[in-house]
């Protein structure tokens, strides 16, 4: 674990100031960025990557003094189990589980393998499950789990049928968990991002040289006109986890209006 300190300008403020905050996923795109957002407020975060490049690059990236940084693969259940272990040492209780990890692995139906299948739904469906499962014992009421599904949950996408499946059964779960919780105050909701600017994009297949034209096309169809931030996405994380106290259950589509005109 490294401690680190990050001069952020938006450190205005202490509206997070003593909540505790643990993030998958969160040495990258929206989860890093839901990371400084609430470490400029005053949280204590933990974020998780899964490859030690990753873990080391978010090493270089997070300065804040608030942000730890833990390599822990959020499909493997040695890597949670372990994961709850560390996060229950340093927190008596935690105010958000932010479940960002996952994976997009496109391909055309006939090239689908079952080892893609399965490494898919490990990361996408039964890791946030078994997430949840271990830290149940820190979810006091008044805390709040958020998942990231994704619009690909209720569109259709060439070649990303495995991941859409994946994300619908993550959507799935919100509900139940949402329900099963309630009585213990816990909320759980889900944030679905739509055309995200993160790094993510580049791991689609799309060619390099296409790159600029998908952009471009996607930005069009789009209501909004435009594609998100990774800002944006960390904004809607942090209204669900703190200021959405009556809302549960529910996927709040961050797309530009593209699954809702």
């Amino acid at each position: 674990m490294d401690r680190m300190i990050q001069n952020d300008p938006r450190a205005t403020s202490a509206r997070f100031d003593g909540k505790t905050a643990v993030i998958t996923g969160g040495v990258s795109g929206m989860g890093a960025a839901t990371a400084v957002l609430l470490a400029a407020g005053g949280a204590d975060v933990v974020v998780t990557g899964r490859s030690d490049a990753a873990v080391d690059a978010a090493r270089d990236r997070f300065t804040a003094t608030t942000v730890t940084v833990v390599r822990s693969d959020a499909g493997d259940p040695d890597d949670i189990a372990a994961l709850a272990g560390l996060v229950a040492e340093r927190f008596d209780r935690l105010d958000l589980l932010f479940l960002n990890a996952g994976v997009a692995k496109p391909r055309a139906l006939p090239s689908v393998t079952q080892e893609l299948w399965d490494e898919v739904f490990a990361i996408n469906v039964r890791g946030p499950f078994f997430t949840v499962q271990r830290f149940l014992p820190l979810l006091r009421p008044g805390s709040s789990v958020v998942v990231t599904t994704s619009m690909a949950d209720r569109m259709g996408i060439e070649g990303l049928s495995v991941y859409g499946a994946s994300k619908a059964a993550l959507r799935s779960l919100v509900r139940s968990l949402a329900r099963e919780l309630a009585p213990q105050g816990v909320r759980v909701n889900a944030v679905s991002p739509g055309p995200i600017e993160t790094a993510m994009v580049d791991k689609l297949g799309i060619p390099a040289d296409a790159r600029a034209d998908h952009h471009a096309a996607t930005a069009s169809e789009n209501p909004s006109g435009r594609w998100g931030t990774a800002e944006e996405i960390a904004r809607a994380v942090a209204f669900l986890a703190f200021d959405g106290t009556y809302t549960t259950g529910t996927e709040l589509p961050v797309d530009g209006g593209m699954t809702q005109l």
